[in-house]
């Protein structure tokens, strides 16, 4: 899968929340996860078994202002607010941040000024912290990674995957 992705969280309160996060943007491929005026450290967050954070780095900022990003990553907040874009019809950027506001409440209107995008599951009501990092973090594998289409009726692909075919090359300077 091209492009690279990070989780966040704002205000984690929760040590098991922070751990099962990591733990679950450490098995998708996170590039790197970070922390946004968090009460806890990954490290008293007993749930992360991978030990993540020897795996990958975790960032730590104070607020919304303190926040840096590499170039050209989009940061993509998680709410469940009414103008947010439904999940299913978003299309995830190659390089993004997304990040996810605390168990008791949401994301600050700082943070909210941050992001390029805002996005909801569509739940009927909010869903525990980690869950809905595993959620984006599965949509964005779906809709960015390389996968045998559905099939019409229920069951697995009935076709495999198309062999991948490498394009003519292109040279961006040659004259014509």
């Amino acid at each position: 899968m091209r492009g690279y992705f990070g989780i966040g969280a704002e205000a984690i309160s929760k040590p098991m929340n922070l751990g099962n996060l990591i733990r679950s943007a450490h098995a998708f491929g996170a590039s790197f996860a970070f922390l946004v005026d968090a009460h806890y450290t990954v490290r008293e967050a007993r749930s992360d078994t991978s030990q993540a954070e020897k795996q990958l780095p975790v960032y730590r900022f104070d607020s919304p202002g303190d926040m840096v990003l590499p170039k050209s990553c989009q940061l993509i907040g998680v709410e469940l607010l009414d103008d947010a874009i439904d999940l299913p019809s978003f299309r995830h950027p190659l390089n993004a941040a997304y990040i996810f506001g605390p168990e008791r409440g949401s994301l600050t209107p700082d943070m909210i000024a941050r992001c390029d995008h805002v996005v909801k599951i569509p739940t009927r009501f909010c869903i525990n912290l980690a869950v809905a990092g595993a959620i984006v973090m599965y949509d964005r594998t779906l809709s960015l990674g390389r996968f045998a289409h559905r099939p019409v009726r229920s069951g697995g692909p009935l076709e495999g995957l198309e062999e991948h075919v490498q394009g003519a090359v292109r040279l961006r300077n040659a004259r014509p």
